[in-house]
């Protein structure tokens, strides 16, 4: 039981520092550079995403570390828990790999990439405008749902810590 506490603490960690992090990017980020022209939009996403893109190791050890963290809690789990505290366990794991990691992958890391490859200098107005409609209402609409699923999953983590 101490090594499902014990990652269990790690995971809700992790996941709620994943959630606050997907959450200034709802309310903080693309809100601020919506205000932008087009072009500008692009280029502040593109050096924005450029320090995710590049590897940057905190970002890395957190996002990576909380799958790997959740799972681990959750394989631990399946031979401790049972009844109502498996099930809250089983839906964060499940929510936080197919709402949080898996979105990550199916949505945001092709538009991210797909923006990434954008030469603004060599683009027309009309194209940039293009490029722009087509990433910014799909990829906020699909992080909010992201960021409302990690947030859950952490309280669902926390819940299960207070139930322990």
């Amino acid at each position: 039981m101490f090594l499902l506490n014990l990652s269990l603490v790690f995971s809700a960690f992790l996941c709620s520092l994943v959630a606050g992090f997907l959450f200034a990017w709802a309310v903080v980020i693309m809100p601020g550079i919506r205000s932008l022209d087009d072009k500008a939009f692009i280029r502040a996403f593109q050096v924005t995403d450029g320090v995710i893109q590049d590897g940057h190791p905190l970002f890395l050890l957190v996002w990576l570390g909380s799958a790997v963290a959740i799972i681990v809690c959750g394989l631990l789990g399946l031979s401790v828990l049972q009844g109502v505290d498996l099930v809250l366990l089983s839906l964060a794991v499940g929510g936080y790999l197919a709402g949080v990691q898996g979105s990550t992958i199916a949505v945001h890391l092709p538009l991210n990439n797909t923006l990434q490859r954008l030469d603004l200098e060599v683009m027309g107005e009309e194209a940039i405008a293009e490029a722009r409609a087509a990433f910014e209402s799909r990829w906020n609409r699909s992080n909010v749902i992201r960021t409302a699923i990690a947030c859950a999953v952490s309280l669902l983590l926390i819940l299960l810590l207070f139930r322990l």
